[in-house]
């Protein structure tokens, strides 16, 4: 009994040693694949870039073909080499886009590349005409990276640097607001990449948003005074006597087609909507207010006709007051509610 205990001792030993190994083999194993899941990690994080811009100038707005044209300085500031923004940059909204200046710089000690840009753009804009000329837009734009995809690339704003020229004037408009952020949009494809997995993408933008409205006054009257002219001279024929028939049924008639000629001319001015904007209401309320004029002096001329001229003058009268009342009343509510929108 002694001999067998003798020799199973180192075989005991042995076992030990062979278990020994094992764990420490299973702990090197562990410890490669966790370096290796963090490693994959790091290379799957976004890289930043750093953006911003500087606007010069925003003109030739153009309603009826639903457009403007803006001028810009826009930078980036980034470390990863593979990021060419001097030809990959987009601007989803443009018509068209061209880059006027360029200016790139490599600081090796840093390992930063900076680059500067120089961008005209015509921008396509859907207007709100609905308060038309006290309306207010809202102009964004945004800059992408056509390449990488938020994967691999995310913006990060330069927002003390970021604003607009302060000698920017643009005509009849105000600058109400401006400001600079970064999000990601979304495309409903993958535009052909599998390694996605779904027919969707991400891609990291800056937006460049300014809120104007319209310094609208001089515009209003400018642009009204033909459909209110046309107005009163269909509302003097109240004080064309009733004998004289002619002139009491030509000067309404000739100011309905003046207001209809004013809103052919404001309607080549806007583009096209389909719904019922302050100009539509002005111009309706124009059409009604003549419609009435006309028909209180076909009642009256016939109440003159059979004999009941007093009856006939009480009538004018109050049809007149009532129609200048209205109009002028609800032609300050209209553009009340339209400046306050």
């Amino acid at each position: 009994m002694l001999q067998f205990y003798t020799k199973l001792i180192p075989f005991l030993h042995t076992f030990q040693h062979m278990r020994k190994i094992r764990q420490s083999t299973l702990l090197l194993i562990l410890s490669l694949l966790f370096c290796n899941s963090y490693k994959t990690s790091a290379q799957l994080a976004p890289d930043t870039v750093r953006i911003g811009s500087y606007i010069i100038s925003l003109h030739d707005i153009n309603f009826h073909n639903k457009e403007y044209v803006i001028r810009f300085w826009v930078w980036m500031s980034y470390s990863n080499p593979k990021f060419d923004f001097t030809k990959r940059v987009e601007v989803p909204q443009a018509k068209e886009m061209v880059v006027q200046d360029i200016m790139t710089n490599t600081d090796s000690s840093a390992g930063k590349i900076y680059v500067l840009m120089k961008l005209k753009c015509v921008m396509k804009q859907s207007w709100s005409v609905h308060n038309f000329p006290f309306d207010k837009q809202k102009l964004e734009i945004n800059i992408e990276n056509s390449e990488f995809d938020a994967r691999n690339l995310v913006f990060v704003s330069d927002e003390s640097g970021s604003h607009y020229d302060p000698d920017l004037v643009i005509d009849g408009w105000d600058i109400m607001d401006f400001k600079t952020f970064t999000k990601t949009n979304k495309y409903q494809t993958d535009f052909g990449d599998d390694s996605i997995g779904k027919d969707e993408s991400f891609y990291a933008s800056y937006n460049l948003k300014m809120d104007i409205g319209r310094s609208a006054w001089g515009l209003f009257f400018k642009m009204f005074i033909g459909m209110y002219i046309a107005f009163m001279i269909s509302f003097i024929s109240f004080y064309v006597d009733h004998e004289e028939v002619d002139p009491r049924f030509a000067l309404p008639v000739g100011g309905l087609f003046g207001s209809i000629g004013n809103k052919y001319i404001i309607d080549n001015v806007l583009p096209e909507n389909t719904s019922f904007t302050l100009v539509d209401s002005l111009h309706a309320l124009t059409f009604i207010s003549i419609f009435l004029t006309l028909a209180v002096s076909v009642y009256t001329l016939r109440l003159f006709d059979m004999g009941e001229k007093d009856k006939a003058r009480r009538i004018d009268v109050m049809g007149r007051n009532v129609i200048i009342g209205l109009y002028v009343g609800l032609n300050a509510v209209l553009i009340i509610l339209a400046i306050v929108g």
